[in-house]
């Protein structure tokens, strides 16, 4: 099942992650206020609450990976509001929000996963906007983030697969978790577009 993870998950979400992974992604992220400002302010956010959140579980540890996680995203979010004059964090987004409400090491894991794959859609995004306002040094702030995902996804898989001792049962529990934080990213998203008078379907 490990093998399969990460693309089932994938798969099985392709439109969710499609769409989370299209400009309006950001739009909704915002708010509509496609500026500078706050499209760091959103990005620092997301950065802040999950460090927060996977330093939380420090405590019920699984072989490092949420300790591993917690600082790359740490990393990222003191990278992140070093291109702000001040922040102030604010509210999570609903990726983070859904993976905080897991209770079991398995879950937490699988929302790892889930977590990733949406988080790299974002900065992806970001790093795109970057590019589009003439400022390369920020695109690639973002775009560097990409293997710094991966690295954490990866973690999580491997500590799954040591964590896994009921083997269809674990790993559905952890595919599922995974498919959460995409699906409440994605209904964030929707709901969001929708409240701001935009058609959330098409990607563009």
């Amino acid at each position: 099942m490990s093998a399969n993870l990460v693309e089932t998950v994938r798969e099985d979400n392709r439109t969710e992650l499609s769409r989370l992974g299209s400009s309006k992604s950001l739009y909704a992220d915002t708010e509509g206020e496609l500026e500078p400002e706050t499209v760091l302010s959103a990005a620092a956010d997301a950065a802040h609450t999950a460090a927060a959140t996977f330093e939380g579980w420090a405590g019920k540890d699984v072989d490092g990976a949420f300790a591993t996680a917690a600082e790359s995203e740490r990393d990222h979010y003191e990278s992140i509001a070093g291109e702000l004059d001040a922040h102030d964090p604010g509210e999570s987004p609903a990726v983070v929000d859904a993976v905080a409400g897991y209770e079991t090491a398995i879950e937490r894991l699988g929302g790892v996963v889930g977590w990733t794959l949406v988080a790299e859609k974002k900065a992806s995004q970001c790093s795109g906007f970057f590019t589009g306002q003439a400022d390369p040094q920020t695109a690639s702030l973002f775009r560097g983030f990409g293997d710094d995902y991966e690295a954490t996804r990866e973690n999580a898989v491997a500590a799954l697969e040591r964590a896994c001792d009921d083997e269809d049962e674990d790993w559905e529990t952890a595919t599922a978790a995974a498919s959460g934080a995409v699906g409440a990213a994605y209904d964030e998203y929707f709901e969001t577009l929708e409240a701001l008078g935009v058609n959330p379907k098409p990607v563009c």
